[in-house]
């Protein structure tokens, strides 16, 4: 089988759609020079023309109206057949695109039990502030902090975010020890500039739901990713406004301790988020039903009786 060389090939379907180099080499983010260069060595290689080049319009020859039809459907035929090929089972490696902060503080920590029960799905994790695209590139599956509206994919909620002070246990027992949510004035507050401007809302209606609403607090640290925030707060350095996700390791370890036991529950949440139709891959729903099994015990252990709930406003 003679085949034309296919990186032209795609290069003439694109500027056959677009009827100009220009929008051709926008579309495949590469020079108008590449995209001239590749169509002139296809038409070398077929040994005809195949666009009417003037002076400020492109047209397709007779050669190239009969050339277009079968590389389109040559196309279409090989994206359909990698499209089956993605959910066939065990079908190239699972992408996961999650936040820093969640990937290193939650996911990683608990993945090794991910591979034991399915050593045979290779995983990559994508750990970006970017909204990747899910189920239409590389990445099969994401975990996404917000109200679980994102179109175009189906959404799971894996926990309904709250937040409450943390600190070091040092801290409690200190020169000037935390007894009460008043003394929260004397310390330094350490805050993340994902929830700077948030956190302006949610210290606030923490500060209401303790009693205490017109406390003036002063932030002297900020970290631009919450995990060095809570690890900041492990090392004693301030208080933090954590929360369960983040904080729930670090809560049960000792290493931190919440001083009061008033929590906001806020209106977002970690949500889990796939492509339409994603879960008949194997690979996909494996993780999630995964993910559900682990946040299941996960809320568990952070259920803490005697929390003060402010509720969802």
């Amino acid at each position: 089988m003679r085949l034309p060389p296919l990186k032209a090939v795609r290069y003439f379907e694109c500027a056959a759609r677009h009827l100009s180099f220009t929008k051709a080499a926008d579309e495949l983010n590469v020079t108008h020079s590449a995209i001239s260069h590749q169509i002139k060595a296809l038409e070398e290689w077929l040994g005809v023309s195949l666009f009417e080049r003037g002076a400020r319009s492109l047209s397709l020859t007779e050669a190239g109206r009969r050339f277009l039809p079968p590389v389109r459907a040559a196309f279409h035929q090989l994206a359909e057949a990698s499209a089956e090929m993605r959910l066939f089972p065990g079908g190239g490696p699972l992408t996961v695109s999650a936040l820093p902060s969640f990937a290193s503080k939650w996911l990683v920590p608990r993945l090794y039990d991910f591979q034991a029960r399915h050593p045979e799905i290779e995983v990559r994790i994508s750990a970006t502030d970017r909204l990747d695209p899910v189920g239409e590139g590389d990445v099969d599956i994401g975990i996404r902090y917000g109200r679980g509206h994102w179109p175009g994919v189906e959404t799971e909620l894996l926990l309904q975010d709250e937040v409450f002070p943390v600190c070091a246990p040092s801290i409690m027992d200190g020169a000037q020890p935390l007894k009460e949510p008043r003394d929260l004035a004397r310390f330094s507050l350490i805050s993340d500039m994902d929830w700077r401007r948030a956190q302006f809302d949610f210290w606030p209606r923490w500060l209401a739901a303790a009693g205490v609403p017109d406390l003036e607090l002063k932030t002297n640290l900020t970290f631009n990713y919450s995990n060095l925030m809570i690890q900041a707060a492990i090392d004693g350095l301030g208080i933090a406004l954590g929360n369960t996700m983040l904080a729930g390791d670090d809560l049960r370890s000792g290493r931190l301790v919440q001083p009061f036991p008033q929590t906001v529950v806020l209106e977002t949440g970690y949500y889990l988020i796939f492509g339409k139709g994603a879960l008949r891959q194997a690979k996909v729903k494996a993780f999630r039903d995964w993910m559900l099994g682990q946040m299941t015990a996960f809320r568990d252990k952070a259920t803490a009786p005697g929390r003060i709930r402010e509720g969802v406003r």
